[in-house]
């Protein structure tokens, strides 16, 4: 019988000491070292354990590797395929992450039940059939060729995969399953290296997509040993307020396609609605001048679009005046009333300024640098913006207006969406008046932009 070996590993980053220590040295958090079983008496492996699957590999010349072009699996939801790069590449292992209660379920149980013609797979160790039936029909489609297994372990979990042989296999949530390989508690920095380990091998070795969900920790990171991201093919991030209804799906990590892509939905009692014009939602129509509000043509991935800014200005109550922003950097705002306090004379220390991007959206885009400066100013001298002017434009700390990249684009979403006017840099390069419909406005300072718009 083998010798039991045990093992200290952080629970916040997976580092790993003989000895129990108070601090990490990786991640200098306290009291975060647990003792774990890293070696027991070998038991029954799983079918794509590393026991069962040796490989002799060989190296090739680089020159000499067959080249083949590289096949996707087209989804349903168009939203996920733009997230994925156009498609999930076979074999691929995705992590899916987000807050719990944000639809990360949801998603990936809509995404079995309505794809047609592929053989889905869906584990969930969370929740029962009955609750995983309950809310497929609440979404209303079935896809006759899903199969749904609630099951925690590993071994049997491979035994019904290789009794169905999925096109597509999803784990709901990774935290939660455990492999007798392993002598820990379930989401355990051990336990969750190890599953997401095997199926790692069970992907690459079928040729089987993987989704596996994570959970969040309350620092926003997703939860397990950081290793796990390195691990994956791509990371996918949940993000949106539950007191809004749209949801957001970031990529912060994609071996097969870019990390700049941005889907999104609508949640509703029927599941997750994709939003192929986020344009019409996040701008409010009511139809009545406000001041405070301006227009910004951003892009997130390949996709323009236009959001809403609002400012608030008003004197400071309390004497110290604050500084609040929901879906900008608090950083940047502080830099652009700088801006507007020493390049334009505008008396904003004494106040209190506070920012939002309509829709409960999150945008680092520097191209909303003007549209920010011009909410404010409508605020403070509560003048409302003329409802059909558009900007796009970044602010340098000298005043500058700089050119952004893809302004075409920008200006062709501003023109489909019915906007009289856009506020440009004069140094963006190649734009002409009589390519588009609309009026383009070109200006190089912000004492220009602030005249153009307030007169």
């Amino acid at each position: 019988m083998a010798k039991t070996k045990t093992s200290f590993f952080c629970q916040n980053c997976g580092a790993e000491s003989p000895k129990w220590v108070g601090k990490c040295g990786s991640c200098n958090e306290w009291n975060t070292y647990v003792e774990e079983v890293i070696q027991k008496a070998p038991k029954s492996a799983t079918p794509f354990s590393s026991s069962n699957t040796q490989r002799a590999a060989k190296p090739h010349r680089l020159n000499e590797i067959e080249k083949y072009e590289e096949r996707r699996i087209m989804l349903s939801d168009t939203e996920l395929n733009r997230v994925l790069g156009g498609g999930v590449v076979p074999g691929s292992l995705v992590l899916f992450g987000g807050e719990p209660g944000i639809g990360k379920s949801t998603l990936l149980l809509q995404l079995a039940v309505r794809e047609v013609g592929k053989k889905i797979l869906y584990i969930s160790g969370e929740e029962s059939e009955q609750q995983i039936s309950m809310r497929a029909d609440r979404i209303g489609k079935s896809n006759e060729n899903c199969f749904v297994l609630t099951e925690t372990s590993m071994q049997n979990i491979f035994i019904q995969v290789e009794a169905v042989k999925p096109d597509i296999l999803i784990i709901d949530s990774i935290q939660t399953l455990h492999s007798t390989n392993i002598e820990s508690s379930p989401g355990s920095v051990s336990q969750i290296k190890e599953c997401t380990a095997e199926f790692l091998r069970y992907a690459k070795e079928s040729g089987t997509p993987v989704f596996l969900i994570g959970h969040i920790t309350k620092e926003g990171s997703l939860a397990g040993p950081k290793v796990l991201e390195h691990m994956v093919d791509a990371v996918l991030v949940f993000e949106g307020d539950r007191n809004h209804v749209y949801r957001l799906v970031r990529s912060i990590k994609n071996r097969f396609g870019s990390t700049n892509e941005l889907g999104i939905y609508e949640m509703n009692s029927s599941g997750l609605r994709e939003v192929e014009n986020p344009s019409e939602i996040l701008i409010t129509s009511t139809g009545e001048r406000l001041s405070g509000i301006s227009i910004a043509s951003t892009i997130e991935g390949v996709r323009p679009m236009l959001i809403e800014i609002q400012a608030l200005v008003s004197t400071a109550a309390y004497g110290t005046p604050q500084r609040s922003s929901t879906g900008f950097d608090l950083r940047r705002l502080n830099m652009l009333l700088a801006v507007l306090e020493k390049r334009c004379g505008f008396k904003l220390g004494a106040k209190d300024v506070f920012l939002n991007i309509a829709g409960g959206i999150k945008v680092n885009d520097p191209a909303i640098d003007l549209a920010v400066v011009c909410a404010i100013m409508s605020s403070n001298a509560n003048i409302p913006i003329h409802p059909g002017i558009c900007v796009s434009a970044e602010l340098s700390l000298s005043g500058e207006i700089r050119a952004v990249n893809r302004t075409d684009q920008r200006i062709m979403e501003a023109e489909k969406m019915g906007f009289e006017q856009i506020i440009i840099s004069k140094y963006n390069k190649g734009i002409k008046q009589a390519d588009y419909a609309i009026k383009i406005h070109q200006v190089s300072k912000i004492e220009d932009a602030i005249r153009l718009i307030f007169g």
